[in-house]
């Protein structure tokens, strides 16, 4: 039995300082993995050793750009228009595959203008439809997955490329002309990440390519190539993390925060066909205020000759909301119907004393409220003080 692994990383990181006080880091990530093993068999001399089960698995990830939907309108219990623009975009690319393909016939088409060998459910036909319907590229030109396997080295999603990702910091506004006398501190932040992944994919047995020209030549009965790489999910992550955020430090010691996020996750089912969305977006609210001495506390004493109780008094407040959603649509039903969802609110003020320096006093109360969209799950409110 011999058994082979190949591994390829590509991680690059740049910092960039367009002006003054303003940083952008800037990241670009690639993974490739593949696992292939093999038995060989010495027959007799005549013969000599012969090769059995040649069978391959590995995965694939990059960092990507995905956004360009990630705002668009979302109802859980609709088919987005962004799926239909998926469903519609199979026909382009069973036609591109058809003509580029030597072993199709372009002229020998199934109704839905599908060419027979790359229908509607095609792996070669669903992956390039997904990643342009989700990225707004055009199918006549998004790139298509390879089926070549010439060496261990060989990626068969070698011409997906990694994007940048990035998150920007800015702390120059207290250097403007009153903004000083209002704020010590000012910093507004910006980050974007979204990786575009496919895991798990193994050697289909029954891929054929007898004049090795990259693509697949045996039909099965469903009217479709076997690729050469069985893939069974696609998925998409990205993030806002945030959107933007502020946080500032005032001249009177109170500090305020302010942060929204946006999250989105896709999984594209090549087993059963259906695409799992879930979007979430989150407001966060905080702030501390510390002041020297609390009134009440200020004319307490403990001992005989112990001094006013006047050290520092920590008060915050925490407030945020989050909004989760996910549905499922399945190809060609015209239906989607929300899996899960639910909306969370927490809020949580507190007040910290420092008494001495061994005794710190808090006073907190915390409550989170869960609100489901789903009619069989209830509602939850956990509250906790002390």
């Amino acid at each position: 039995l011999i058994q082979q692994r190949y591994s390829q990383t590509l991680s690059m990181t740049a910092q960039v300082s367009p002006i003054r006080d303003l940083n952008i880091d800037i990241t670009l990530n690639k993974t490739f993995t593949k696992d292939y093993s093999e038995l060989q068999k010495d027959t007799g001399a005549n013969v000599g050793i012969r090769r059995y089960n040649p069978y391959a698995t590995g995965s694939f990830s990059v960092s990507y750009i995905s956004y360009q939907t990630l705002f668009t309108k979302f109802d859980p219990n609709e088919v987005s228009e962004i799926f239909k623009q998926f469903e519609a975009n199979r026909a382009t690319l069973s036609q591109r595959l058809g003509k580029e393909n030597i072993y199709a016939n372009p002229n020998s088409t199934l109704p839905g203008g599908y060419v027979v060998g790359y229908n509607r459910y095609a792996q070669d036909v669903l992956i390039p439809a997904f990643i342009a319907a989700y990225t707004k590229k055009d199918p006549t030109s998004v790139v298509l997955i390879k089926n070549s396997n010439p060496n261990l080295k060989s990626n068969p999603f070698s011409r997906i490329l990694p994007k940048p990702n990035w998150n920007v910091t800015y702390n120059g506004l207290t250097r403007l002309p009153g903004l000083d006398k209002i704020f010590t501190n000012f910093t507004l932040r910006h980050g974007y990440s979204s990786t575009l992944s496919m895991n798990s994919f193994t050697t289909a047995l029954l891929f054929q390519d007898p004049f090795r020209v990259g693509y697949p030549s045996f039909i099965d009965t469903n009217k479709n190539f076997i690729p050469y790489f069985l893939v069974p999910n696609v998925t998409i992550s990205e993030q806002f993390s945030p959107l933007i955020a502020a946080d500032m430090t005032f001249t009177n010691q109170l500090s305020a925060r302010f942060e929204y996020r946006k999250t989105r996750t896709l999984s594209l089912s090549l087993v059963d066909y259906q695409l799992a969305e879930n979007r979430s977006t989150e407001v966060t609210v905080g702030m501390d205020w510390r002041k020297k001495g609390f009134p009440f506390l200020s004319k307490l004493k403990i001992g005989k000759n112990a001094k006013p109780l006047d050290n520092d008094v920590t008060m915050r407040l925490d407030f945020s909301l989050r909004d989760d959603a996910t549905a499922n649509s399945k190809l060609d039903q015209n239906t989607a119907f929300g899996t899960s969802g639910q909306k969370v609110i927490r809020i949580a003020p507190s007040i910290d004393y420092v008494l001495n320096n061994r005794i710190n006093l808090k006073f907190y109360f915390e409550q989170n409220k869960i609100i489901p969209k789903i009619a069989t799950t209830a509602p939850v409110t956990t509250t906790r003080a002390g």
